[in-house]
């Protein structure tokens, strides 16, 4: 099995679930790496430590700052570096968000590296029990030398 880097992000109204989904999928999230944004990521490690076994592996979790004060941003950088592999956004779709902007990018960034991307907990859960979960498998990224390329007139 191949260890992964999975971020976990969840609005106010979404943290409930993801917990929910954090402890049902412990065992398999136990072994990857996970970065996380603020708030969202000290209820994870929360999670995975409470009743923890001497014989789990502890977390590997990377907490982020708070989404609107900029972990969307850092998260979205790491996406662009390569360095996450799936995204588990549970964002509320009915709730203002103040950084709305940040949220829109972070999106659009793990589409435009093609990374699985679950923006609902259903769509966590096919990701999460895919026979791809957890593999070598590599994302094809459009190249984008035609437009890093392109004449530029000043």
């Amino acid at each position: 099995m191949k260890r992964q880097t999975i971020a976990l992000v969840a609005h106010d109204n979404r943290k409930k679930d993801l917990i929910e989904w954090v402890e049902f999928n412990k065992a398999s999230l136990l072994n990857h790496k996970l970065v996380c944004t603020g708030t969202t990521g000290r209820m994870v490690e929360a999670a995975l430590l409470q009743n923890r076994s001497k014989h789990e592996p502890k977390p590997d979790i990377t907490l982020l700052k708070s989404g609107p004060l900029g972990g969307d941003q850092q998260l979205g950088a790491l996406i662009c570096e390569g360095k996450v592999d799936l995204l588990i956004f549970l964002w509320d779709p009915m709730q203002p968000q103040p950084h709305d902007v940040d949220v829109k990018a972070l999106l659009r960034i793990s589409s435009l590296y093609n990374i699985p991307t679950a923006t609902n907990r259903s769509t966590a859960d096919f990701i999460i029990s895919s026979t791809l979960f957890g593999t070598d498998y590599e994302p094809q990224v459009k190249s984008f030398s035609e437009y890093l390329g392109r004449n530029v007139e000043i």
